[in-house]
């Protein structure tokens, strides 16, 4: 009896009950229903409890937190493996769905540790000047979205489904309610009792629906967001739902996807990029028995490769074990439940009027250890489509399992053409080792899609493959397959925040986004900053140094010394030829030299280490004979993944004789924190 949690407590159905079967031989493994939530209070108890207790942490502390709950789940993982296999999962099914989306909050916390600052907003882009004078400008911010995430997910990935749009979400700051399909419900309750008894994200961050969705849409507003994976159907109607458009509710959609491959023309037979296009066809056939919206679908070869490659397909897929998952012999589990392969059936039999079957029966499988009639076991079916660019419904029917359409092209333009009739997928491969078939095909096809994978033997050993989303990376595509844009990175945690464009002074916004603005008041330090410990910096703290002058004898040493005898620096004539240069002039990096030597404290302190440079550029040369001093700025502050110091970012401009900026970089740096020095000491 499947609960959900919602309010933070567990709710026990007690009407409406559906019997979810075994994949593998039909016995009802579990019974699901919604009824008793209230969902009106659910996304209420969002709003009011797990909004406010999210947006009270920082972006680190939330890091933390989806730290703290993948190495939890991490250890306890086994017990979603038992589950899974009545879905038909395999155990290198598991790593896709389980260990994937475990990775994927790993992943998440990473990013927010390393590219997040420990704030509760994020500065996006640089200040716009919006005033001759300076004294008025403006920046761009982005804040969590005070609403709920409202997760709808597909019954293929119950964990990673689930997990890949948490992660995102609960860093941006926003409360999710999740709502996993029916048929593979099971799993996803257990990964969220795992979720709660791990107790390490706030009241209210996570609440779970089993079953229908109820009214639950009806109470959206223009502060919640949508994310739905599923078929484009019920993509539509969801789209559609009068809630969504009254009050403008963000909806990300990941659908129907009629994804490819393509091999290119400079492939033969033997040759590394067929054997992996053979190799990476079968994988996605195969895996999680076809049940991905990643798969492929289209097989996409030289009409003169056709027969090569299909006999190859052949030969590897009569080597897939079809049966029960448990069982190590077993090479490809069953559907996720009967109504999945009848309409698998139904798709193969509608696309029959433009195909031909030439590996594999849909209607007949001998399972090693499952029950052919109870069990949702179906043989992987490979079809062939002779005029690919005459038809229509192999590019608009996703046979959602085990089958795949081998599709012959004459040329790169109609392997494009082939391509583009799926009206637009989540990823397609190309597989050359061919620099003009490379650049033709990827960027043919990359208007179409939301990731190509370019696979060849130099990146072979080591590529994820095809059909396997990253959290670094864009998973979604255009068109049919619905516009979404989920994980990529901190793109997917910016869905779930609003940018809004601040305007004011210098001063004002410096301290509203505690970070240094040029034109912000930048106090002189009675103290070097390189003195004092992190606690006792503040933004703002200014440095002005003496001056410098550069001369001839600076520069030849400098070219002497490094070997950079560039003719800008050795030559008075070809210097004063260059449009840059009015003659001789010193090296950028002699600048940054003398500049650190003009700021720097000697001495031992609280300042450890300088570990780079941003964002530098040269913006006058020097000439011999003039000087250059310095402004040293602390423009920002964030403390490190160690408590013994933190990351200071400063504000570096170098000024000639004139007060002309010569350069202007970050300088970055870490600085030891006050309570570990007393420790120290103490020690």
């Amino acid at each position: 009896m499947l609960a959900s949690f919602v309010q933070d407590r567990w709710v026990t159905p007690t009407d409406g009950l559906v019997d979810i079967p075994s994949a593998i031989d039909g016995r009802t493994v579990a019974c699901a229903s919604s009824d008793g939530v209230d969902f009106a209070a659910a996304v209420q108890h969002a709003r009011e409890v797990g909004g406010p207790a999210l947006r009270a942490l920082t972006f680190h502390e939330r890091a933390d937190r989806l730290k703290a709950l993948a190495a939890f789940l991490s250890e306890r993982k086994e017990a979603l493996y038992a589950l899974s296999a009545d879905t038909g999962a395999t155990k290198r099914d598991n790593l896709f769905d389980i260990d994937g989306g475990i990775g994927t909050l790993f992943a998440y916390a990473s990013r927010g540790r390393r590219e997040l600052p420990a704030e509760r907003f994020v500065i996006e882009g640089g200040t716009e000047a919006l005033s001759r004078g300076g004294s008025f400008v403006g920046l761009h911010v982005l804040t969590p979205l005070n609403g709920v995430g409202v997760h709808i997910n597909a019954f293929n990935f119950p964990c990673w489904g689930m997990l890949e749009k948490l992660a995102p979400t609960i860093l941006a700051g926003v409360p999710v309610i999740t709502k996993p399909a029916t048929a593979t419900a099971y799993v996803a309750e257990a990964l969220v009792r795992l979720i709660v008894e791990a107790n390490v994200l706030p009241k209210g961050a996570v609440q779970f629906v089993c079953g229908s969705a109820g009214d639950l849409l009806d109470h959206l507003g223009g502060q919640d967001v949508v994310s739905f994976t599923g078929s484009a159907e019920t993509s539509e109607r969801l789209r559609n739902h009068p809630s969504i458009g009254r009050n403008a509710v963000r909806f990300i959609a990941e659908r129907d996807s009629l994804n490819a491959a393509v091999l290119g023309p400079d492939a033969t037979a033997g040759s590394p990029e067929l054997d992996l296009f053979v190799k990476e066809v079968v994988r996605e056939m195969t895996v999680k028995a076809g049940q991905k919206c990643t798969a492929v679908r289209r097989i996409v070869v030289p009409r003169s490769l056709e027969t090569t490659v299909t006999d190859a397909i052949k030969a590897q897929l009569d080597k897939i074990t079809v049966g029960d998952p448990r069982r190590d012999e077993v090479r490809m589990g069953p559907l996720a439940s009967l109504s999945q392969r009848a309409a698998l059936r139904d798709a193969v039999a509608a696309l029959s009027a433009e195909t031909e079957i030439v590996a594999g029966d849909p209607e007949r499988v001998a399972p090693v250890g499952g029950d052919a009639d109870k069990g949702a076991f179906m043989a992987p079916v490979l079809l062939r489509c002779a005029e690919p660019l005459r038809a229509r419904r192999v590019h608009t029917i996703e046979p959602f399992g085990p089958v795949a359409t081998v599709m012959p092209y004459d040329t790169l333009d109609d392997a494009v053409a082939i391509v583009a009739k799926g009206e637009g997928s989540l990823v397609a491969s190309v597989f050359t080792y061919d620099e003009a078939v490379a650049d033709a095909l990827v960027f043919g096809l990359a208007p179409f899609h939301g990731r190509v994978l370019i696979l060849d033997r130099d990146c072979a050993k080591e590529s994820t493959g095809h059909g396997s989303p990253l959290p670094g990376l864009v998973h979604g595509g255009p068109g049919r397959a619905g516009g979404g844009e989920e994980m990529g990175g901190l793109r997917g945690v910016f869905h779930y925040m609003q940018r809004t464009a601040l305007q004011g002074s210098p001063a004002r916004l410096a301290s509203l986004t505690r970070t240094w603005l040029k034109g912000a008041p930048a106090p002189v330090a009675a103290v070097h900053p390189f003195k004092r410990e992190y606690e006792a910096l503040a933004v703002g703290d200014t440095v002005e140094t003496g001056s410098r002058t550069i001369t001839i004898a600076d520069i030849e040493h400098f070219a002497d010394f490094t070997g950079d005898s560039f003719y800008a620096h050795m030559d008075e004539a070809a210097a004063k030829a260059n449009p840059f240069f009015p003659g001789r002039v010193a090296h950028g990096y002699l600048i940054l030299s003398f500049a650190a030597g003009l700021f720097v404290d000697p001495a031992p302190g609280p300042l450890l280490a300088n570990y780079g440079l941003d964002n530098l550029r040269f913006l006058k040369p020097v000439s011999p004979g003039e000087a250059i001093r310095v402004r040293l700025t602390v423009k920002e502050k964030r403390p490190a993944r160690k408590p013994e110091y933190g990351e200071v970012r400063w504000d570096v401009e170098v000024f000639n004789q004139d007060g002309e900026t010569v350069a202007r970089y970050d300088l970055l740096t870490m600085s030891a924190r006050r309570d570990a020095s007393s420790s120290a000491a103490a020690a």
